[in-house]
């Protein structure tokens, strides 16, 4: 099966069946196109003769996005983002072959989760693009403020007194304004400038990178509630890794776009899936990540629940802190 007619298909998989079934074809592509992939699997014994159902599907381990280039053999890649972490780290890298793809996946999963990103006020307390090109984040704040350039976004990281004056302004619209920044920045601000900011969506991304005690995200949320009064708080679940996101528009329960599925694994055992409301091992499927991999296990700890969105509870105890990490909440 082609990569292009693969392709197509990534968005319209609306129901379980549909996603199920493309999900295979696209494991069977990356089986004959990608290497590293192909080695895993093989390692495994996880070949596409014997793999008839998508939880037998094996899923790579992030970590392999540090130390292998995974990408589908004659595939360019145009673009490359980088993982965070914490200082000395290695950093995952993601060569992207098609940004359209990229793009379109962001944009209609953000379409999914709030609306059309054209109605919005985009405020980010991260790097400007030009700071950080190999971001993953940064590129889709800007993809989404450039949906409607019109409006009065920015990039305030490094100008609080800026960010503070737009909020309070005229300019600033009651729901219809995001700020959207990594954790440390957004705990920053809040702590400089509390107040009230009725109608404003708080988006947090993780991100201490050793600026600050990691926390669950309960204790998180409860300090963003208390310095910005009145604001919704929200979050965002990505990675390098990942071409797609999921959000969270309540108390940190993660709901996906339809071409992405979040599952748990057993922690000792990659192919013994966790049923509805067990903490285990992130893995995601990602079928926007075509030309890479669309199966992933993190090391996140998380678990299902029985509608199929999930939550983030913490990490492997012996993973390196990433940018989104989080301790295991009790």
């Amino acid at each position: 099966m082609s990569a292009e007619s693969l392709r197509e298909r990534i968005f319209t998989a609306a129901d379980t069946e549909g996603f199920n079934e493309l999900a295979l074809d696209i494991f069977r592509f990356q089986y004959e196109n990608c290497e590293v992939y192909r080695e895993f699997a093989d390692a495994l014994s996880r070949k596409p003769e014997n793999v008839k159902k998508l939880e037998g599907i094996p899923f790579i381990p992030v970590e392999f996005y540090k130390s292998r280039e995974v990408i589908c053999s004659g595939m360019k890649p145009v673009r490359e983002f980088r993982s965070s972490g914490t200082s000395g780290s290695i950093p995952g890298r993601h060569l992207l072959a098609d940004p359209l793809l990229y793009d379109s996946s962001l944009l209609k999963g953000f379409l999914y989760a709030y609306g059309d990103p054209a109605r919005y006020t985009f405020l980010s307390l991260t790097p400007l693009p030009g700071e950080n090109p190999h971001s993953s984040l940064i590129y889709m704040i800007a993809r989404l403020m450039q949906q409607n350039p019109v409006l009065r976004h920015g990039f305030f990281l490094k100008d609080a007194g800026g960010l503070r004056q737009q909020l309070s302004g005229p300019g600033f619209i009651p729901g219809k304004t995001i700020l959207i920044g990594l954790t440390w920045a957004l705990l920053d601000f809040g702590e400089k400038y509390p107040g009230d900011y009725p109608g404003l969506v708080v988006i947090e991304t993780g991100g201490m990178k050793g600026k600050r005690k990691e926390i669950t995200r309960a204790e998180l949320h409860q300090k963003l509630k208390q310095a910005f009064r009145g604001a919704a708080i929200h979050s965002e679940y990505g990675m390098t890794e990942l071409l797609s996101q999921a959000w969270s528009v309540q108390e940190g329960v993660f709901r996906t776009p339809p071409w992405m599925k979040v599952m748990v694994r057993e922690v000792n055992d990659p192919f013994c899936w966790c049923s509805p409301d067990r903490t285990g091992g992130i893995s995601i499927v990602d079928l926007a990540n075509l030309y890479s991999c669309s199966f992933i296990a993190s090391q996140d700890l998380g678990r299902v629940n029985e509608d199929g969105s999930f939550e983030v509870l913490g990490r492997f105890d012996s993973s390196d802190l990433r940018g989104c990490s989080l301790m295991i909440q009790e």
